[in-house]
């Protein structure tokens, strides 16, 4: 799929993400399904490890759930609660299990198969347990995975909770996480209070006066554990074993299986008889069993490599096309979407559809006036499945695909790929800069996102009516608001504003990737804008780059090639984003990035790779030297201290590390200098 309609429909499910969060977890109000909003979840996550150019600022991988209420302390858990990546058919575990294999650098055969604990996603509501000396101390609440709400009180009224550990195998600190739920059976009694069993555990955790959570019969199953100190385990399956041993509830239906096959055949069992179980799961989570493999694999962004959640099978139903709208998306993508009659699917009500692109409206032959099957899987945002031939009206003609963008009339056009030598799926608007006015509005809602300037109160709804209102413009427009005329528009008041005021203030001190990320810059994401910052460390760096485009400077990071630089280019080509950076340069404080490690055992060390590595891939390899405060470059220069070599090392690459005088290093002599050689 083509990155602009990739990115589209990416955006389109964090708005969906956003907007149902807030309303879930700061009003307990789901606007959706429970399983519904997990669908939606996974999807987000699993498209940011598939594509690493997709992120932003309220995405789960960086917020697994919503801020914490006001209403509760704020803590942060020592260990972040993070989420998993989403399967949904075979060929998703094949490449999850394939992964694996090549981060560990193994061959996959019959007599070599991964163990892993399968375990029933429970549809509740995540907590973590924080015991001393056996004690239970205190309880949190997943919040936004880095953050949590203290709701000690209210998981102290759930029965299933050890309050006092003796055992001499129980670690002195250690964080208990597992998942808050309420049996189908005891929801029947309070159903007339609650949507589902998942808003309900999800409002009784969340109520100010314990006593009223009291009298809700939730249920606590434990699955793993965050910060542990002096304990050891082995195993997923050990330590679940474990669990039981200290008193908490397990899955029953818990197991360790060998190979994706027995994965598949372990999912369909507990899938058909899914209805019998006393709590709504809604798919199986696997895990690497071996705890010295997931230690290996670690983490890919904000979700682990050694597991993923492979969820049940997708809900459709059927409905008519009353119309194809055509949205536009901060890079220009035009994305068709199908407005249909409504239709419940899974117990939501659907009246929108993703049309994904041009190619496959043709490829479909999709039409206004069609019927067609809507499906909602792995796309949360509902997508147009197949079309019933037999039912289109006579009159019915092909849909013809704006060659003019809907919003400012500039041509519309489709890149070329050079890697698959053809012309992307997605069609996107030409205009460059600020010229495009749906353009426009979502480059400022980006800019002012979570993961760039972070403007608390300053949401998507906002944006639009300040555009509509032509208080806003540009994305410098935001720091020069007039805050008394801001008081006299309906429904700011003098609180309000001061709020909004006090948000856009502290925003203006921002860190340099951050601030490059806010930008919107075509296939400058989160990671990119990270690398970027940290190879020329200063804002006054990145301004002078702007303006002289010289982009020698950035030739030597790795993880940055053609397809950024010319991005770049392309970007400080244009008049309108030189102005906003120019008139931004003004007004912000813009600091370095912080390094993730100034003391390791390769502080200030330069190196770079050619050759296979033996027992161990080369993304785990980068990750070790990362770790320990290495750098690694992507070409032999004068910059380089040392060249690793593999088996079968490139010849050149050698070379010229000798004529320059460069230190060649085996793996086993890496390891080494790392303490790690066997």
């Amino acid at each position: 799929m083509d990155k602009k309609l990739l990115k589209k429909e990416y955006l389109k499910k964090i708005e969906l993400f956003d907007n149902y969060s807030k309303s879930y977890y700061d009003k307990n109000n789901s606007l959706v399904t429970d399983t519904e909003f997990d669908y939606l979840k996974n999807d987000i996550l699993k498209l940011e490890k598939k594509y690493n150019f997709l992120k932003d600022k309220r995405s789960p991988s960086l917020s697994v759930g919503f801020k914490p209420s006001k209403n509760f302390k704020k803590v942060k858990h020592r260990i972040p609660m993070l989420s998993l990546g989403n399967a949904f058919n075979r060929e998703d575990l094949n490449n999850f299990e394939k992964k694996i294999f090549n981060f560990l650098s193994l061959k996959k055969d019959k007599e070599r198969e991964i163990e892993y604990s399968a375990e029933p996603k429970i549809d509740g509501i995540s907590a973590s347990l924080i015991y001393k000396n056996g004690e239970f101390i205190q309880g949190l609440s997943r919040g936004d995975g880095v953050e949590g709400e203290d709701i000690t009180e209210n998981l102290k009224t759930i029965k299933d909770i050890p309050k006092k550990i003796i055992k001499d195998s129980f670690p002195s600190e250690i964080d208990i996480r597992g998942e808050v739920f309420i049996n189908n059976k005891d929801f029947k009694i309070i159903a007339n209070k609650f949507a589902n069993p998942r808003n309900a555990a999800s409002g009784s955790l969340r109520q100010k006066d314990s006593k009223i959570t009291s009298k809700i019969p939730l249920k606590f199953i434990a699955y793993t554990f965050g910060y542990a100190k002096n304990f050891k385990t082995h195993s997923q399956t050990e330590f679940l074993n474990q669990l039981k041993n200290w008193g908490f509830h397990t899955n029953r239906y818990n197991k360790k299986i060998l190979g994706i096959n027995n994965l598949i055949k372990f999912h369909e069992e507990i899938e058909n008889t899914r209805e019998k179980i006393s709590f709504d799961i809604d798919g199986l989570v696997y895990k690497v069993d071996d705890f010295e493999l997931q230690k290996r694999l670690g983490f890919a962004a904000n979700a682990p490599r050694w597991a993923i959640a492979h969820k049940f099978s997708a809900n459709n139903s059927t409905s008519e096309i009353v119309n194809i709208e055509i949205q536009i998306g901060r890079t220009g993508a035009l994305t068709p979407v199908a407005k249909i009659k409504p239709v419940s699917i899974g117990g939501v009500t659907v009246s929108n559809a993703t049309l994904h692109n041009e190619d496959e409206i043709e490829r479909k032959d999709i039409r206004i006036g069609d019927t067609v099957t809507v499906e909602r899987a792995g796309d949360v945002i509902p997508h147009v499945v197949s079309v019933d031939i037999s039912k289109r009206p006579k009159n019915s003609k092909k849909f013809v695909f704006p060659k003019n963008c809907p919003s400012c009339g500039s041509k519309t056009i489709k890149d070329f790929n050079e890697l698959t030598k053809k012309e992307d799926a997605v069609r996107r608007c030409s205009s460059e800069g600020f010229e495009c006015s749906k353009i426009v509005i979502e480059k400022i809602k980006h800019f002012v996102s979570k993961q760039a300037f972070n403007i608390e109160g300053f949401g998507k709804k906002i944006v639009e009516n300040f555009w509509d209102m032509k208080i806003i413009n540009y994305p410098q427009d935001i720091f020069n608001l007039d805050y008394d005329k801001l008081k006299k528009i309906e429904g700011w008041g003098n609180q309000s504003v001061a709020n909004l005021r006090h948000s856009i203030e502290n925003s203006k001190k921002i860190s340099l990737d951050r601030f490059i990320y806010s930008l919107g810059i075509r296939h400058i994401g989160q990671e990119n804008a990270k690398l970027i910052s940290r190879h020329i460390k200063s804002s006054a760096n990145f301004f002078k780059l702007s303006k002289e485009k010289n982009m020698a400077p950035l030739l030597n990071i790795d993880g940055i090639g053609e397809t950024q630089i010319n991005s770049l280019k392309n970007f400080f080509s244009n008049k309108s984003n030189l102005k906003i950076i120019n008139e931004l340069e003004k007004i912000l404080n813009i600091s370095s990035i912080k390094k993730i490690d100034e003391n390791g055992l390769l502080s200030n060390k330069t190196f770079m790779f050619t050759g296979k590595l033996d027992g161990i891939s080369r993304a785990e390899a980068k990750s070790i030297i990362e770790n320990n405060s290495g750098k690694i470059v992507s070409n032999v220069n004068k910059k380089l201290d040392y060249l690793i070599i593999g088996s079968k090392p490139t010849t050149k690459k050698v070379q010229n590390a000798k004529d320059l005088s460069i230190k060649i290093l085996t793996q086993d002599e890496l390891m080494k200098m790392l303490n790690m050689a066997s």
